[in-house]
C-alpha cells in the first residue's frame, strides 16, 4: 500500500478538483462519512461524542464528521479551537451545516475543560498541516484529549505528529485509532508517529486512482510479499535455487558467519557456502551442517589481502555473495573488501564491519554501485557523515538519499526497517518488534535476502521480502515469549514458518480499508 507525504497528498487533492471536476465540498463530504464509518467500527458502543475541531480543513472534516455521526443517533458535540467567526471557505460551510443540524457547536476558547464527560473524541484539531512544535493553546488541548478516561479517534493523522517523517517535536495526539484518507502519511507509517495512530482506517474519497501512479513510497504487505513469494516447480533441485557465498566471520567473531550461513539455507538456496579465515575454519565446520565451508588464509585472524586471490576464485560459479558480518574493519580487511567487489560478477549483500571499511575508504564506496547494503542507524550515520539522531529525524530521506547518489539498494534497519532503490523508490515494513532487539539480527538478515538474490530475486524484491520475513519471523517469536527478548538463531529456525505465513496470511492487516 502506498504512503504520501503531505504534499503528495495536496497534490491528488488540488488534481481532482482543478483537472477532474471534484469539487472541495464533495472530498470533505466523503472524508467526513469516513470518520463516521471508522468510529462505528472502531468504537460501536460509543454514545457520547466529542468532535475536537482546529481552524482547517481537518477542523472542516470533523464537522461533517460530527453531522454523520448524529444522523446515526450518537449523542454529539463540536468544540472549536478557534472562534467560530474566524472559520471560512469549506470549514465555514459545514460549521454552519452542523450548527443547523442541530449538533451543539462550542467554542473553547483556549479551556479544554470545556469539553464535557464523553466515551469518545474525534481529533480534528490539526491535521496534516503541523510542523514543528504545537502552540500552547493546542498542546493544553491535546494534553486534556490524552488523559481523557475516552477512546480517541484521530482525523488523518494525530495532532502533533509530523506528516512526513512521523517526528513529534512536541505535544501529540495519542490516538486508539486514525482514519486516513486516499492513503496512509508516512508519519503513521514510521516511528515515532506510528506509535501514535493506533489501528489505521484508509479511506477512498473518490479521488483518481491514477493520481497515485508517481508516489514512489510504500508499506509492505502481506499481498506485496505473496506476489513476490515464488512457487518451487515439482520437478526443480538444489541447482535450481541458486548457491550463495558467505565471505564472514573472523576470531571472536564465527557465531556472525554462522547466523548468516544458515538464514541463506532457512530462505531457500539450493547450495550455500561459507568461506572463513582459516583460524575459525574448524568452528565453522562443526556448526555447520547443510552449508559447505571453505578455508581462506588469514591475517591475525580476520580476512586480509592473502585471502582475495581464493576468495575469487571461490566466488566463480556462485550466484550472490554476502559479507561483512564479523569481518573486521582493518585495513587489511578493507584490501580484502576492494578486491572482492572489483571482482564480483554477482548480486552481493554487504552488512556490519563491511558497512564501516566502505565509510571509511571512497573508492570503495564507489565500487558499491547495485550493491545491497545493510546498515542500523550507527552504520548509516558513518556512511552518510552525519549524526544518528539526524538519521532517525529523517531515515527515509537519508535512505532514499544515498541510495540514488550510491547506485545502492539501502536497507536501513531498526523499527520500520526503511528500503530505499537507486531510482528512488522507498517501502516501509510493518513487521519486526523489540524483541529482536539482540546481537546477530542483522547477519540474519542479511543471508536472507542473500539466499533470495541467488534464487533470482532482483535486489529490491529480495530486500523487500526478505525484510518482511525475517521481521514476521521474529514476530512469531515474541508471541512464545511475551514479547522479551529472542534470539537471532530463533528468528532464523523461524524463517521457513514466515514464508508460509505470507502465502497464507492472517486475517488481521496493518491497515483496514473502509
Amino acid at each position: 500500500m502506498k504512503v504520501a507525504t503531505r504534499e503528495e497528498i495536496r497534490e491528488i487533492d488540488r488534481a481532482s478538483v482543478e483537472e477532474h471536476g471534484i469539487s472541495e465540498s464533495v472530498l470533505m463530504e466523503n472524508a467526513g462519512r469516513a470518520v463516521c464509518v471508522a468510529a462505528m467500527r472502531k468504537f460501536p458502543r460509543a454514545q457520547h461524542i466529542a468532535v475536537v475541531c482546529g481552524g482547517g480543513n481537518n477542523g472542516g472534516d470533523g464537522f461533517v464528521a460530527a453531522r454523520h455521526l448524529a444522523a446515526k443517533g450518537k449523542s454529539v458535540t463540536v468544540y472549536t479551537a478557534k472562534e467560530k467567526s474566524a472559520y471560512t471557505g469549506r470549514p465555514l460551510e459545514n460549521l454552519r451545516a452542523a450548527a443547523g443540524s442541530g449538533i451543539t457547536i462550542t467554542e473553547l476558547a483556549g479551556d479544554p475543560s470545556k469539553i464535557a464527560p464523553c466515551d469518545l473524541i474525534v481529533d480534528a484539531l490539526l491535521g496534516t498541516g503541523a510542523q514543528g512544535e504545537v502552540r500552547e493553546a493546542d498542546a493544553r488541548l491535546i494534553e486534556f484529549i490524552n488523559n481523557a478516561d475516552a477512546g480517541c479517534l484521530s482525523v488523518d493523522i494525530p495532532s502533533g505528529v509530523h506528516s512526513n517523517t512521523g517526528a513529534v517535536p512536541g505535544a501529540a495526539v495519542r490516538a486508539d485509532a486514525t482514519v486516513t484518507f486516499v492513503m496512509p502519511k508516512i508519519g503513521t507509517a514510521i516511528y515515532p508517529g506510528a506509535e501514535y495512530a493506533g489501528e489505521i482506517f484508509v479511506a477512498g474519497i473518490t479521488t483518481p486512482r491514477h493520481l497515485e501512479e508517481k508516489i514512489n513510497c510504500e508499506i509492505t504487505t502481506y499481498e506485496t510479499c505473496a506476489e513476490l513469494l515464488r512457487s518451487r516447480p515439482a520437478d526443480s533441485h538444489k541447482g535450481t535455487y541458486g548457491h550463495t557465498l558467505i565471505l564472514a566471520g573472523g576470531v571472536g567473531k564465527s557465531g556472525a558467519a554462522i547466523l548468516a550461513t544458515d538464514a541463506a539455507v532457512r530462505a531457500g538456496s539450493g547450495l550455500v557456502t561459507l568461506g572463513v579465515p582459516q583460524s575459525i575454519h574448524g568452528v565453522a565446520e562443526q556448526k555447520t551442517a547443510e552449508a559447505m565451508t571453505e578455508p581462506l588464509a588469514d591475517t591475525g585472524g580476520h580476512f586480509g589481502e592473502c585471502s582475495a586471490d581464493r576468495a575469487l576464485e571461490i566466488m566463480d560459479g556462485k550466484n550472490a555473495l554476502v559479507t561483512g558480518p564479523g569481518i573486521s574493519a582493518s585495513e587489511e580487511t578493507a584490501g580484502f573488501l576492494r578486491r572482492i567487489l572489483a571482482g564480483r560478477k554477482m548480486p552481493a549483500v554487504i552488512d556490519a564491519d563491511g558497512l564501516n571499511i566502505i565509510a571509511q575508504n571512497p573508492d570503495i564506496k564507489k565500487q558499491a554501485a547495485g550493491v545491497v547494503l545493510t546498515p542500523h542507524p550507527a552504520e548509516m550515520a558513518r556512511l552518510c557523515g552525519k549524526t544518528t539522531a539526524q538519521i532517525q529525524a529523517d531515515r527515509i530521506g537519508a535512505a532514499r538519499d544515498f541510495a540514488r547518489e550510491t547506485g545502492t539498494f539501502v536497507v536501513l534497519k531498526g523499527a520500520r526497517t526503511v528500503t530505499a532503490t537507486p531510482e528512488g523508490k522507498v517501502f516501509i515494513n510493518p513487521t519486526g518488534n523489540p524483541a529482536m532487539a539482540s546481537g546477530g539480527m542483522g547477519d540474519v538478515l542479511a543471508g536472507v535476502i542473500g539466499g533470495l538474490l541467488a534464487q533470482g530475486y532482483p535486489p529490491q524484491d529480495a530486500c523487500v521480502l526478505g525484510v518482511f520475513a525475517h521481521g514476521l519471523a521474529g514476530d512469531t517469536c515474541a508471541e512464545k515469549t511475551g514479547g522479551m527478548a529472542v534470539r537471532a538463531g530463533e528468528v532464523c529456525a523461524a524463517l521457513p514458518a514466515a514464508f508460509m505465513q505470507i502465502k497464507n496470511p492472517p486475517e488481521k492487516r496493518f491497515f483496514t480499508v473502509i
